[in-house]
């Protein structure tokens, strides 16, 4: 079973092994956890688990490739998504097509119109339906309250949100739902995980098991962020600017290297290296009020140079 490979999980594997146990399925659930310490690989879990009860072991095989495969007709599972030229694209499409991302994916209130669309009809092969609404904390206002009346009336499916807290979603949804913690991981069932999926070389790197926090999730792509930064941009960004040109050349560098996304992801970077090289926070404030501007749309260029002489005159 999928189970079988989520580390550290326990007490959020033996609820949901429970509930099927004594034939107590929710009509919703709340994955709570922060990102990649396991919350999809429990919801596969769950629903291979829930699908496969009661079956002969050749359905079962079947069954289950087709939840690897993502094309079993009583599942949906919906991502955040990017709009571009009037279509919906999830991170992975997008990143494929070589789309320019200004914002952050979301999940519309058209992606809730299809889960009521998906749910009007009867289930064609399992006992249930089953909805998966992966970082449902982006949904949109209208999107939440469009899936408040879903959960009101769910009929013969359950929904499964996954988000990183109970804060993170509108107290109308999460009231709808029965929660399952998730939790960041100790250091040694990191370095199994770590160990287990090929990126052991991650545990040398301290920045970013400190950005990581216990989520082998968030220390693989962190780490896969780093390897897309050029080596010498990084060089130059591992010490703060000697001169006001230093500081306005490296701003330019920046812009014209690296995606919003990744410039977001290099604060959170340079925040830890910082700290543990030079202990001041009047830097990690500084990065803290860059992050703020990008993320309201502010030009770029304009941060980073900004913020990059402030630093240098600390």
């Amino acid at each position: 079973m999928t189970f079988a490979t989520i580390v550290g999980q326990n007490q959020a594997i033996a609820l949901l092994q429970g509930a099927i146990a004594a034939n107590r399925i929710a009509p919703a659930y709340l994955f709570a956890g922060s990102p990649g310490v396991g919350r999809s690989l429990a919801a596969r879990g769950f629903i291979e688990l829930l699908f496969c009860r009661d079956i002969s072991v050749e359905k079962q095989v079947s069954v289950k490739r087709r939840l690897q495969q993502g094309n079993h007709p009583d599942v949906l599972w919906v991502e955040p998504t990017y709009l571009h030229n009037g279509v919906y694209l999830s991170a992975k499409e997008a990143a494929e097509k070589g789309v320019k991302r200004k914002a952050p994916p979301q999940i519309r209130l058209e992606q809730i119109r299809e889960i009521s669309h998906f749910l009007g009809r009867s289930p064609l092969e399992a006992s249930r339906q089953i909805v998966v609404l992966d970082r449902a904390e982006t949904m949109a206002e209208a999107a939440a309250n469009g899936l408040l009346k879903t959960l009101e009336e769910p009929g013969r499916a359950t929904l499964i949100l996954i988000a990183p807290s109970t804060e993170s979603l509108l107290p109308t949804l999460v009231s709808r739902c029965q929660k399952i913690p998730f939790y960041r991981l100790a250091q040694m069932d990191m370095a199994v995980v770590l160990e287990r999926t090929g990126y052991g070389a991650i545990l040398q790197e301290p920045s970013v098991l400190a950005i990581a926090q216990g989520s082998p999730g968030l220390a693989i792509a962190a780490f896969e962020q780093l390897q897309g930064i050029p080596p010498e941009l990084l060089a130059k960004l591992n010490q703060l600017p000697r001169s006001c040109r230093m500081a306005l050349e490296l701003a330019k560098e920046i812009d014209k290297t690296l995606e919003p996304e990744s410039q977001l992801w290099l604060i959170d970077y340079l925040q830890h290296s910082y700290w543990q090289n030079l202990q001041q926070m009047g830097i990690i404030e500084k990065l803290e009020q860059a992050r703020k501007y990008l993320l309201s749309y502010a030009q770029p260029r304009l941060v980073w140079e900004v913020t990059l002489l402030e630093m240098m005159n600390r």
